[in-house]
């Protein structure tokens, strides 16, 4: 046997059972495996016994022929795991032939396995009081997420885990996060730093603004904060168009109020001021009523409006309106008379990339510019409105601020770090690690004496109802379904730390202005499409906010293998780290046959022959003749003229599809509540 096996490098002997287990390396690679079985004599401990196993099978040698293999071999190890009392006796036997073996710490599943697998302190792995090689550590990582998640990770998360696995030393610690653990050393991703740039403050003492205003901004405030002083030194009281790109909770918003206000109180032009969400409209609407009702007239215009147009809350000719965009997108398709707009603040602007929405925004703000500019024409005392642009997250604030036409103002500083943190769990368990998450929060206080309070962001609403009921702490839903009484109860509670939670849609992201420590994903959708990395980090920029944390929270649950509908291409553990690295997506809108077909015959219907100059002015490149063709081709419009029926499907923003799906139900005779039951069907499909 010894000139078939050759030379030997390493003989391993491991105790299995009552017998010791012998494996045969060369260059790394085992050789083969065998059994040896030892019995005591006059002499002490020999080789009794020696099979050599044949797959299945051990086939009996000569007990000889171990001691010439141990003869032959360059060294002899003893695995660590063997017992005391068995080491003593391979020992015995060794030195009875004048062999010399090394005790070393092997795996023992290797070992079981017939592999010599050596560990030491940097590399063993402990599970289960016993210690093992990191492959073997990463096979059973492996199977303990097959058995709890009823999945396999994919890409950055599995890389994730077995680089946690190798730094922690301890499967069992690793096989607990698989569980919803929140060992907060495993959870944790990173930090996001505090940062803060070095900007010269402008005294508020040094603004020139209408009185009224300026004792009100000096009572709040002695210096401006950053971004606003920024805004300031680059031509905000000078009219000029701004996209200011800033973190959440930097002061982006007065940067669009103070010429707003000022222009007002001056009578130089109201302020527009427009936000994509009537939850978000409200809040603002409120805002602006607190501080200035007294001496200016505020009020709202939301997208409801379209629906029953009857006035209720809009005054057009108030100094200060505030509304959706769709909201006064209606008033310019419907002819409706803003009077001189002096400011025109539009908030979230990165809806332009939304597939949705942003080409009734592009359009929007192409249209506003029309309506002002043919105002100006005809007024020699109205001189036009300005434009500011807010955001928090822009991909590309330098190409969009050009495409704008207006002086971009970005300002990296984010007020307080924030930790972002990874933990994998199914959907049936999510609900327990929120609760605890969300208890440990409230239970905490910041240096400045505020609890620890959660926003929880999932993907539909009854999902928020589902969240909110199995909280031990107070906590309460909040998404669009809920009316205006509802919403504003559990803003008011929140602000008043009665809540510890609010459960809240991903849709509604934009809307949520609560002051929360702490943001949990209860998933990474928005229905049924994964979150942009733009949505995504507009979303963690509410944990933390500089009045009132210490620094802000942002937890990740993930369920490995998950997708929320069939046609996701993406797994929530492999989104979830696209997510954690991505970049920035850019804004910019993308138009489509349905799009560009919206937005033009919406600019026939306000500009007539112009139509083609608002659409070339637009963020996004829009295929004017094709678009003009199709109006024509489905009688939306006679020349540059609308139709009736173009301007009943402009006046309520229906897509082409939708007007003949409506027209096909209206000449067979379909039921009114059956149309729009057939509709929402459509749409749920």
């Amino acid at each position: 046997m010894s000139q078939q096996v050759g030379r030997v490098d390493t003989l391993f002997l491991h105790e299995s059972g009552d017998d010791f287990l012998v494996v045969v390396e060369r260059d790394g690679e085992r050789v083969f495996r065998a059994v040896l079985e030892l019995k005591e004599t006059d002499a002490g401990p020999r080789p009794a016994k020696f099979r050599v196993k044949r797959s299945s099978s051990e086939e009996p040698r000569d007990p000889s022929q171990f001691v010439e293999l141990a003869r032959r071999a360059s060294r002899i190890r003893i695995s660590q795991q063997t017992s005391k009392h068995r080491r003593k006796e391979l020992q015995e036997m060794l030195d009875g032939y004048q062999l010399e073996a090394l005790v070393v710490r092997t795996c023992r599943y290797c070992a079981s396995d017939g592999r010599y697998s050596p560990i030491t302190e940097e590399t063993a792995i402990k599970t289960d009081r016993e210690f093992i090689c990191p492959d073997c550590a990463k096979r059973e990582l492996e199977r303990e997420l097959d058995f709890s998640a009823s999945g396999r990770l994919t890409g950055a998360a599995q890389d994730r885990l077995e680089d946690l696995l190798l730094e922690t030393q301890d499967l069992d610690r690793i096989s607990n996060l698989l569980s919803g653990g929140l060992d907060p050393d495993l959870t944790k991703f990173d930090t996001v730093s505090a940062t803060t740039d070095e900007v010269d403050l402008v005294e508020t003492s040094t603004l020139d603004l209408h009185p009224e205003l300026q004792r009100r901004v000096e009572d709040r405030f002695d210096t401006l904060l950053p971004v606003q002083s920024l805004a300031v030194d680059n031509g905000l009281f000078e009219e000029r168009d701004q996209l200011v790109v800033s973190a959440t909770a930097t002061g982006k918003t007065l940067v669009g109020e103070l010429p707003g206000i000022d222009r007002a109180l001056k009578g130089d032009g109201k302020l527009l001021f427009l936000v994509p969400l009537v939850a978000l409209a409200n809040q603002k609407h409120e805002d602006f009523e607190e501080r200035y009702g007294d001496v200016l007239d505020v009020t709202i215009r939301v997208g409801a409006s379209r629906i029953n147009d009857d006035g209720n809350r809009f005054d057009p000719n108030a100094d200060v309106v505030v509304g959706t965009y769709e909201g006064i997108d209606h008033a310019l398709r419907t002819g409706k008379d803003l009077g001189d707009v002096g400011t025109v603040v539009i908030d979230e602007i990165h809806t332009l990339k939304e597939e949705e929405r942003g080409h009734r925004l592009d359009g929007l703000i192409s249209r506003l510019k029309y309506y002002n500019e043919r105002r100006q024409r005809r007024r020699e005392s109205y001189d036009g409105a300005q434009y500011v642009y807010l955001s928090a997250t822009v991909g590309n604030p330098e190409s969009l601020a050009a495409r704008l036409r207006a002086t971009l103002i970005e300002f990296e500083e984010r007020p307080v770090p924030i930790e972002r943190h990874v933990t994998f769990a199914d959907g049936r368990e999510k609900p327990d690690i929120i609760n605890k998450l969300v208890r440990r929060e409230f239970d905490s206080k910041s240096s400045k004496g505020y609890r620890g309070q959660t926003i929880v962001f999932t993907n539909s609403r009854r999902r928020c109802h589902e969240i909110s009921r199995k909280l031990e702490y107070d906590a309460a839903p909040y998404h669009a379904g809920l009316d205006y009484g509802q919403r504003k109860r559990v803003e008011r509670q929140f602000g008043d730390q009665d809540l510890a939670a609010v459960v809240t849609t991903a849709a509604l992201a934009a809307g949520v202005d609560f002051p929360a420590s702490q943001v949990i994903f209860d998933s990474l959708a928005m229905g049924i499409e994964w979150l942009s990395v733009q949505e995504f980090e507009q979303m963690l920029g509410r944990a933390g906010r500089p009045d009132y944390h210490d620094q802000g929270k942002v937890y990740l649950l993930v369920e490995p293998d998950c997708v929320y509908h069939n046609s996701m291409e993406m797994t929530e553990d492999e989104v979830a780290f696209k997510l954690l690295k991505g970049e920035m997506e850019d804004v910019l809108t993308h138009y489509d046959e349905t799009a560009a077909a919206e937005e033009t015959l919406a600019n026939v219907v306000v500009a007539g022959k112009r139509a083609k100059r608002l659409n070339d002015r637009m963020v996004g490149d829009v295929p004017t003749k094709h678009a003009i063709g199709k109006l024509l081709q489905w009688e939306f419009i006679d020349g540059f003229e609308p139709t009736p029926l173009g301007r009943a499907v402009c006046r309520h923003f229906l897509s082409p599809k939708d007007a003949f799906r409506i027209l096909d139900c209206i000449r067979s005779g379909t039921d009114p509540y059956d149309l729009v039951a057939e509709m929402e069907l459509q749409d749920e499909f």
